[in-house]
């Protein structure tokens, strides 16, 4: 959200000459290729589609053929510019239209586009101006097949899109988990009217009922019954009101409960029953006969759409339209009435993005050509609003409705990204561990955590473009925005979904690559993968000195040491900023004695006697040590007993985490100097993929399509997820239909508290599917 940056006299009005931030609002506006817009009653929504230009980090190994020195790093790192998608999309009230589309024309510089795709009541009405301001020629869409588009679209691609709402809860909004089919739905759509539409596919939708009694029923009737106008000041009044004052309740008829029929004292039995009983002069407030109005439409809507879902044997149904727009007393009303006639069964579902609809489904019309929906995109944390209350008493930041932009921007992803095929139940999956949304304790604990590390983030940024224009002014711009998105999650947590330490961590890596800075820790890496390869054929010989059982528990205490080397826990980076000599050994001094925090580490080695796994998935962590003295002899000992090796590693960078450009050089260094190793990739018995993350922790819904083609085809029966982001903060209750191997060092004194132990304690759990106990236990 923007605030505009110039305001009227009263304060509540835009004045019509002023300059808007384009920084802020209408960014990359110099390169937008295609517009879409959709005019509502009271506002607009404005779509356009620009290539982006960013840096990016790119390693390329040398040249190892030549003899080298000791001190020859191992690949060589460039800060590259790369052009990728990016939608825009704008939501501001309809009086600064004309202003707004002045600004569009002023900074319109390198678009071919000769038509707007529209859409919307207000599409007609301000055609001519719309084509005159921006000499492009209006296109109209039908309403409600954009809209139907613009809902599949978020649901398929924004995580924690629908909500439940629950008034006066720690919570008031609680995220569902997108199910991986999205069909069918029930969309109420309340605007002037209602209109009920189940949508079965990407293209086929069906009104299948209605009513002519909704949000303009509301606003009129409101407005003789008020003599109130606007329709956010009438919800205000109904907020305020109680509107047992004009309704007739059950008790009001039978002293109590109709307990017969199952009917509380409490329930409407007359919406406005009171009115017509009442003595002569009798006065009721403007914010009870609101609220009484309120209720009655609410319950009306809320009937219907149980009626039409109860026919159609459908439990998922989403409710948006004006009537809606984020407004708690409407969705309160809403879902108490979905609540009360299906007794629970359904749940009333509301949308983060619900205002973005139309537009969205205007601009995939006029972009059909590219195919949008063949990538998969993200949300921009960086560049996005966020959902706002506007409950008063939940939102202390409450903001003014006029004059203000809210932005939603959403990034085209070079990989289409899918479920990872071992999900036991993908549409009960909860990638993350702790809602941070619902626990006031461990939100601050880690709003503050990562507030306290802002410094540290922005001195490793400078320090990775020291040769670069503006790093200190672009660093600062970052340590600004991102300690702005830390405020407002404080206040409103629920800004971009369930809050968690995933999407704290997501949220700094958008900052941080807004402003140019895609790889903070590339020379750190680089630093520690040169110094680690120098230790591996040491590690090897060493380990194939012991015996096997004495090997096994070496390596899994091998893996574990090297994940201490992780650049995002503070308690790490202290000490290895301050103490060059920390290495391997001390780090396996480090580690918490047996038995551990969780310790599955004898179950593991009753498997390991046992026939070898045919495939193994492994989603690698940390540079250096890490991967090179802790998981490559791991999985070393995986092919020598004849079980497949894919690793999968991030596609961008995040922390200190290896990236799969990094890890094929790394490979290819280690296969030179180890033959199972060599053989393993000549074999194609050990294979490199990417995950399609750039996230310090693993979201398994998410996944590179051709990560789960390889999974599918080599038939894998082991996943090992390695690092507190990707087993501990995420996927820790991660149920997976074939065995799973999580490990992790706890590298925070909070959270090794909270789960009963202590710095360094050690997470080993082992894991076999449901069906595979079920076999192995009889």
């Amino acid at each position: 959200m923007a605030a505009c940056s110039r305001i009227g006299r009263g304060g509540h009005s835009m004045d019509k000459s002023i300059t808007l931030p384009a920084d802020e609002i209408f960014r990359n506006l110099e390169n937008a290729k295609r517009f879409a817009i959709d005019i509502g009653g009271s506002l607009t929504k404005l779509a356009y589609y620009s290539t982006v230009q960013h840096k990016v980090a790119k390693v390329r190994s040398f040249d190892h053929s030549v003899k080298e020195t000791e001190d020859d790093p191992l690949y060589e790192i460039s800060v590259q510019e790369e052009i990728t998608a990016r939608l825009h999309f704008i939501k501001f009230e309809n009086a600064y239209i004309e202003t707004c589309l002045d600004f569009v024309k002023d900074h319109l510089v390198n678009t071919d586009t000769k038509v707007i795709k529209a859409t919307g009541g207000g599409a007609y009405k301000f055609k001519d101006l719309i084509e005159k301001k921006l000499k492009l020629k209006v296109d109209k869409e039908d309403e409600m097949s954009c809209l139907i588009k613009g809902c599949n679209f978020v649901l398929k691609n924004i995580p924690h899109e629908a909500f439940v709402y629950v008034r006066h809860a720690d919570s008031e909004f609680r995220f569902q988990n997108t199910h991986p089919d999205i069909f069918p739905y029930l969309l109420i759509n309340i605007g002037s009217g209602v209109s009920i539409v189940k949508v079965e596919s990407e293209d086929q939708f069906e009104r299948i009922g209605g009513s002519s009694i909704g949000g303009g029923t509301f606003w009129g009737l409101g407005a003789l019954l008020t003599k109130t106008k606007r329709f956010d000041e009438l919800l205000q009044l109904a907020s305020r009101g109680q509107h047992a004052s004009v309704d007739m309740l059950v008790k009001d008829i039978y002293g109590g409960a109709y307990g017969t029929l199952g009917l509380t004292g409490d329930l409407i039995a007359s919406s406005f029953g009171k009115s017509a009983t009442a003595d002569k002069g009798e006065f009721f407030s403007k914010e009870d006969m609101a609220k009484s109005l309120l209720h009655m439409i609410s319950n009306d809507i809320g009937q219907l759409a149980c009626l039409y879902a109860k026919l159609h044997n459908l439990t998922r149904v989403y409710f948006g339209g004006f009537f809606i727009r984020g407004h708690p007393v409407t969705m309160h009303t809403i879902t108490y009435s979905i609540n009360f006639f299906t007794k629970g069964e359904v749940q009333a579902l509301f949308l983060r993005h619900e205002g973005y609809l139309g537009a969205i489904g205007a601009f995939l019309k006029g972009a059909e050509e590219d195919n949008p929906n063949q990538y998969s995109w993200g949300e921009n944390y960086a560049g996005s609003s966020g959902l706002m209350s506007v409950s008063p008493e939940l939102n202390p930041m409450q903001r003014a409705r006029s004059g203000t932009f809210d932005m939603l921007e959403m990034d085209r992803l070079e990989r289409q990204l899918v479920n990872l095929p071992l999900l036991q139940d993908p549409s009960s999956y909860i990638p993350d561990t702790m809602d941070l949304t619902e626990d006031a304790v461990a939100r601050e604990y880690w709003l503050f955590c990562f507030e306290e590390a802002l410094e540290g983030v922005v001195k490793r940024a400078i320090a990775s473009q020291p040769d670069l224009p503006q790093t200190r002014e672009r660093a600062e711009k970052f340590s600004q925005k991102y300690r702005h998105k830390l405020q407002t999650l404080r206040h409103q947590p629920f800004a971009y979904g369930s809050l968690t330490v995933r999407s704290l961590l997501d949220t700094r890596e958008h900052c941080l690559n807004e402003f140019n800075f895609p790889d903070p820790y590339s020379k750190i890496k680089q630093r520690e993968n040169d110094m680690a390869l120098k230790y591996f054929q040491k590690a090897v010989k060493s380990l194939e000195s012991l015996s096997w059982e004495q090997r096994q528990f070496a390596l899994v205490k091998g893996l574990l040491a090297g994940n201490v080397f992780d650049w995002g826990a503070k308690a790490i980076s202290d000490v290895l900023e301050t103490n060059a000599g920390f290495g391997f050994e001390e780090a396996k001094r480090k580690l918490q004695e047996r038995p551990w925090l969780v310790d599955s580490y004898n179950q593991w080695l009753e498997r390991l006697k046992g026939p070898p796994h045919k495939c193994a998935l492994f989603f690698v962590d940390n540079s250096g040590i890490d991967i090179i003295l802790g998981v490559f002899p791991f999985v070393r000992e995986l092919l020598c007993r004849g079980t497949e090796v894919v690793l999968a590693s991030n596609s961008g960078p995040a922390l200190n985490d290896v990236t799969y450009s990094e890890l094929q050089i790394l490979t290819e260094r280690i296969a030179a100097m180890d033959t199972v190793i060599q053989t393993g990739i000549k074999e194609e018995r050990l294979i490199l993929v990417q995950s399609g993350s750039s996230s310090p922790c693993l979201d398994l819904s998410r996944l590179d399509k051709t990560l789960a083609t390889v999974v599918r085809e080599r038939h894998t029966d082991l996943v090992i997820i390695e690092g507190m982001g990707r087993a501990i903060h995420t996927n820790y209750y991660a149920t997976l239909r074939c065995e799973s191997l999580k490990l992790a060092v706890i590298k925070n004194s909070w959270l090794a508290e909270r789960l009963g132990g202590v710095l360094f304690s050690v997470v080993f759990k082992y894991e076999e599917p449901p069906k595979y106990q079920e076999e192995t236990h009889q």
